[in-house]
């Protein structure tokens, strides 16, 4: 425990390499030896696990398949040894295809072209030309949706929505799939300029704009209908997907070309998870149409290119902690006031990847996605001990990061389980012992996240000073579930540039109202300097009085990155108080889990908006959510960003199926039935349902305010110009009596 997550793990790639080379030995063959070392290391995991031969295999499985074991563990042995050959390099080798192909730029053009890293806060030109486009598609979707003549609709006008998805596993993504299946039925999602995901709702993201769903969400509810019915584990299916042409070249290309290119990398835990996880969700039911674009991020730049489509952004988080043992040979001897640094330091750096980019907003720097897996040194890209640059890093990496909520920190996992430990008799003394320790127990990741080459490594005096020093000095970083910091991806939508004005969040967490996810982007958006996010937003906690929420809001300030992170996890603790929204509750007749429901959403409401100030705040309490008789605050001038927040919450109007308390709904669930998923999209429409008028509403008053923002600028520069030529014509006419004429 005192070995601190980024020491120990940052670094844990490299254990995989030779010592450095000696004089002797020049610098490249010693890379080379590294190289064939981390793939031996590699591909020798697979030996020994058959260890009986096969024929006394079939006496063994015989004998107790019988008994104990499912007819299908006759296969296993069977199984492995397949892997074994096609991965073990020799020549005809699937692995030696997969590696000779990755030279091939006819199959992977991007290796063609050198990368370097981008340091600049802006958006890069891609994204840029992407806005351009998508406002001219989205003012014709604007006068669909509101009802107008698209002539009357200026480009202008147009506000930049936004819908986020949650975390959560498969619930997120089969409750999120029915969101957005009813919001592009409503002509909102048409309407909208980017999406956003964290865990299973990336999983969304990437369904949606891969060939399998080909962005039509009834293809692609139907499409989780025949698939999720298997768990990803089940061995016969994940053995035979790695094991069978054509899906097992898809899937294992970028193993083998990672463990191959890059000397340092490792294959861990996340790895296998993310290939179970493409193996369920982008290999299609007739498995001969497997798209090889599906597998690469970029490719989906062919869905956006002409603004066809939102731009989708996918998170991940790094846990950033400083090194206690940088002047003390001992962590467990560090004094308290190291350890009290320690603690305010420790945050999660967001990272964000689009088909344009992968970037890190706390470095100000990014990379194109296409260079993604690749090493980089002071800036510039890394070719490989032959001379040549990798591909693309696969989507089998990137569905195991985004969803990887099981690399959670020891504080994360006792947190689901300290409930029960508190109720049973004699154990409050064990909880107390426990939970003092919690701040050891937030720096310690039981299980390794996945790796991916830094690609800031060595640029020390680039980036901004807040940047940690420890970054430049590993040659990997490790990333995460995003949920891990937030399990609403709202941070990467408020970066300068993108100027969203509605924020649409279907929240499909677990213990939506404990972790209240939405109240912590507070403390972000203060420390970011963002205005007009509207402080307040999120669940009300009860017996919190207004003067103690303004009082909680002034102490909340954040002066530094670390700061900023600290407070955004005391925000969980400090909520405010907020009246009650009960404009879009269901009337109390209901009786029995219909009134758990309709209790439930009198507390917050299935659909609730909040709109901030671009003013600053004075010290009165945060005003309540916008109703029907304050909808005038959405229209006014200094009006700043409109959350509209709908909840996953139990819903009379859909019977058997309550988020809390369905087991099949629990985040490590790994298998939904047909009905399963007809129930819970049936839910999510319900509950979209509920909020459709106020949703349209709101983003009718956004419209309405930069309409009349527009038209006033618009007559305020015409009365200027009046004022000019006026003002010349009277100098002209004095002109014509001087001695001159």
């Amino acid at each position: 425990m005192a070995m601190l997550i980024n020491q120990r793990s940052d670094h844990s790639a490299k254990l995989s390499a030779q010592p450095p080379a000696t004089p002797d030995e020049p610098a490249s063959q010693a890379d080379q030896t590294a190289d064939q070392t981390a793939w031996s290391k590699f591909s020798s995991s697979f030996e020994g696990l058959s260890i009986a031969s096969p024929a006394e295999t079939g006496k063994l499985a015989d004998a107790v398949v019988g008994l104990i074991l499912p007819e299908w563990s006759k296969s296993i042995p069977g199984y492995v040894r397949k892997l074994q050959r096609e991965l073990s390099m020799a020549p005809g080798s699937l692995a030696d295809e997969i590696w000779q192909e990755a030279h091939d730029p006819n199959i992977h053009p991007e290796i063609q072209y050198a990368a370097e890293v981008r340091v600049s806060e802006q958006l890069c030109d891609e994204e840029k030309t992407f806005l351009s486009r998508r406002k001219k598609v989205v003012a014709a979707a604007l006068a669909r949706y509101l009802g107008l003549r698209e002539e009357d609709v200026h480009p202008d006008d147009v506000p930049v929505i936004a819908m986020c998805g949650s975390g959560g596993g498969l619930r997120a993504l089969v409750a999120g799939t029915g969101s957005f299946l009813s919001s592009a039925e409503d002509g909102l999602f048409d309407c909208t300029t980017y999406i956003s995901g964290v865990s299973g709702s990336c999983w969304l993201q990437s369904l949606y704009f891969s060939s399998i769903a080909g962005r039509d969400l009834n293809r692609a509810i139907e499409y989780l209908k025949a698939r999720l019915g298997v768990h990803i584990a089940y061995p016969p299916a994940a053995f035979a997907s790695l094991t069978f042409a054509p899906t097992n070249k898809y899937l294992l290309s970028g193993v083998v070309e990672k463990m191959k290119g890059d000397p340092g990398a490792e294959f861990g835990l996340v790895d296998a998870y993310g290939l179970l996880l493409a193996a369920r969700l982008l290999v299609p039911r007739g498995e001969l149409e497997i798209n090889e674009k599906d597998f690469k991020l970029s490719s989906q730049q062919e869905y956006i290119r002409y603004g066809q489509n939102p731009l989708p952004i996918y998170t991940a988080v790094r846990h950033e902690i400083p090194r206690l043992d940088a002047h003390n040979s001992d962590p467990d001897t560090a004094s308290e006031a190291e350890k009290a640094i320690a603690k305010k330091e420790a945050w999660f750096q967001w990272f964000e990847m689009t088909p344009y980019e992968f970037f890190c907003e706390e470095f100000g720097a990014g990379i194109p996605t296409w260079a993604m897996g690749r090493r980089f040194e002071n800036g510039i890209d890394k070719p490989t001990v032959e001379g040549c640059r990798l591909p693309e890093v696969r989507m089998t990496s990137l569905l195991g990061i985004w969803g990887s909520a099981f690399c959670a920190t020891l504080s994360h996992y006792y947190r689901e389980i300290r409930p029960l430990v508190k109720s049973l008799i004699g154990l409050q003394v064990v909880d107390e012992l426990i939970w003092g320790h919690n701040d050891n127990l937030s720096k310690v990741h039981p299980i390794e996240p996945a790796t991916l080459p830094n690609f800031v490594y060595g640029m020390q005096d680039k980036l901004p000073n807040t940047v940690p020093n420890t970054i430049y000095d590993n040659e990997h970083i490790q990333l995460m579930d995003a949920g891990m910091s937030n399990n609403l991806p709202i941070y990467p939508l408020l970066r300068p540039g993108r100027e969203v004005e509605i924020v649409v969040a279907f929240d499909a967490s677990a213990d939506i109202k404990t972790d209240n996810w939405l109240s912590v982007v507070e403390g972000y958006a203060r420390q970011r300097g963002i205005k007009g996010w509207p402080i307040g937003a999120g669940w009300p906690r009860p017996n919190a009085s207004a003067s103690k929420t303004a009082h909680e809001l002034d102490e909340a300030q954040a002066d530094s990155h670390a700061d900023a992170d600290r407070k955004l996890a005391d925000a969980q603790n400090d909520q405010t108080a907020r009246r009650n929204n009960s404009a879009a509750n269901p009337p109390p007749e209901a009786k029995g889990e219909a009134r758990k429901a309709d209790e439930a959403a009198r507390e917050l409401g299935y659909c609730t908006v909040w709109v901030g100030r671009t003013e600053e705040r004075s010290s009165e309490p945060p005003p309540p959510p916008v109703d029907d008789t304050s909808s005038w605050r959405l229209t006014d001038p200094d009006a700043g960003i409109a959350v509209v927040y709908l909840p996953f919450l139990a819903n009379n109007k859909v019977a058997d199926v309550d988020p809390a308390s369905s087991d099949y709904m629990s985040t490590w669930n790994f298998v939904y039935t047909p009905d399963e998923i007809d129930r819970s999209v049936a839910l999510a429409r319900a509950n979209y349902a509920e909020g459709r008028d106020q949703i349209r509403a709101t983003v009718r008053a956004v419209y309405e305010r930069k309409r009349k923002r527009r038209v006033e600028a618009e007559a305020a520069v015409k009365r200027e110009r009046k004022r000019r030529l006026a003002r010349l014509g009277q100098l002209g006419r004095l002109g014509e009596g001087d001695h001159f004429s």
